[in-house]
């Protein structure tokens, strides 16, 4: 249990060298409780951590290279996993995302997808450009298009608006650690900082909230 605490106390300094004001995220002002605890997927003793994101939010994008190489960093700790908004049950980017999930190649086509909007200035609004830029990915074409019609990804499709609404949460990005505690880099940061700062300050809160979890595992 002390070393439950130090780690607690390390997170809470990383915090501190991120650019907040307090020695350690305050509830209420750097995250948020769920009054309603959401089951997490996560086994053993690693905290789930869920990103909420869409390909077409420019502050996802930014925050993608600092996510992933966080996440990377805390693979031993944590269970990650990403939930995109869908614009309804047909969202093609949404449903994309839920099929290369099904398959196991998020890791595979998320970047392309993100350049194609971000750098490219594609807009992607239909399904076959959106198949277009996940296939250039090397993702097989055959095999997306048969799981992307798949009973699957319909079923999830279906039911995404009410697993968002279990959530509460309204806004991208967004992250929710061990299904119970919220946070972003809009709550983390500070008026007026630079966003990367923010982004910085959100992970730090993230690394807190995941020793502050881990506490409570057995």
């Amino acid at each position: 249990m002390r070393l439950l605490r130090l780690l607690i106390a390390s997170a809470a300094l990383m915090f501190t060298a991120a650019g907040a004001y307090a020695a350690e995220p305050k509830q209420g002002v750097d995250y948020t409780v769920l009054d309603t605890p959401v089951r997490s997927e996560a086994q053993g003793k690693k905290v789930e951590v869920v990103e909420f994101f869409m390909f077409t939010c420019p502050h996802c994008n930014a925050l993608e290279p600092r996510m992933s190489a966080w996440v990377k960093q805390n693979a031993d700790k944590i269970h990650f996993r990403r939930i995109h908004f869908a614009r309804g049950e047909k969202d093609p980017l949404a449903r994309a995302y839920v099929t290369l999930e099904t398959m196991g190649a998020t890791d595979v086509a998320s970047q392309k997808l993100f350049d194609a909007i971000h750098k490219e200035h594609k807009r992607l609004m239909r399904e076959d450009d959106v198949t277009g830029v996940v296939v250039s990915a090397g993702v097989d074409k055959a095999k997306y298009e048969s799981v992307y019609k798949s009973f699957s990804v319909e079923s999830k499709m279906k039911r995404m608006e009410s697993i968002i609404a279990q959530y509460k949460v309204d806004s991208a990005p967004t992250l929710v650690i061990d299904g119970r505690y919220v946070t972003s880099p809009s709550m983390a940061g500070r008026p007026n900082q630079p966003e990367e700062q923010s982004q910085a300050a959100a992970l730090a809160v993230a690394d807190y909230l995941v020793a502050k979890a881990a506490a409570t595992k057995k």
